[in-house]
């Protein structure tokens, strides 16, 4: 495990309970990340295999959004404390610590894979691996929904000051390319206005494997 990989881990076992209450609603408020989610869990039940990874699960709130909207979400996330408060809170869906860099899974194992504003933390130097990661547990033809903050304008990713660990932003276009080099081509996104402080815009990437 990397220092910036336990600095993160250290940072959200240390704010458990602050995080879920923050952000342990399924989305609730949040129309655009939940549409794009539920356009993605109706797209997995579509192309048949419905085992679903939420990568960087924290608390388990998004993973039991996508169990209702009927995919067959497993949870996985570097803090072994959101792993175990997400078990306390979704007792029937599974959850497992586990790092997105090297998932603890066959190849092709699930459907589709989700990362909710889980790579934001991952230093750009290493997203290209670890998108070809994600891209590994897919099965051929599996879908990928990726959120993330974005900046407008061509570029590399922007750094920026998290209350957690340090993290990324990330112009659209540069990210849909990394996407598409690591062997998931996107086909939809929705890019739309802040909704914190900080004034960036929210991005959602969904691609299928080729």
């Amino acid at each position: 495990m990397t220092e910036q990989q336990e600095r993160t881990r250290a940072g959200y076992d240390g704010v458990v309970e602050l995080y879920a209450s923050l952000f342990g609603a399924r989305l609730e408020g949040q129309p655009f990340s939940r549409g794009m989610v539920s356009a993605f869990a109706g797209l997995v039940r579509e192309a048949g295999d419905v085992r679903v990874a939420d990568v960087g699960c924290g608390p388990g709130h998004v993973t039991g959004l996508l169990g209702e909207m009927g995919v067959e979400a497993v949870g996985f996330d570097l803090s072994p404390g959101m792993v175990e408060y997400a078990r306390r809170a979704e007792p029937g869906l599974r959850f497992e610590v586990g790092r997105m860099e090297a998932l603890p899974v066959a190849d092709g194992a699930f459907g589709g894979v989700l990362a909710h504003y889980s790579v934001i933390h991952t230093p750009p130097g290493e997203v290209p691996a670890l998108l070809e990661e994600l891209v590994r547990v897919l099965a051929p033809g599996g879908l990928v929904l990726v959120s993330f903050f974005a900046v407008e304008g061509g570029g590399e990713a922007v750094p920026f000051a998290h209350k957690v660990a340090p993290a990324y932003s990330w112009p659209v276009e540069r990210f849909a390319a990394l996407m598409a080099d690591a062997g998931a081509e996107p086909f939809a996104r929705l890019v739309h206005d802040p909704r914190s402080e900080r004034g960036f815009l929210d991005a959602h990437l969904m691609a299928r494997r080729n």
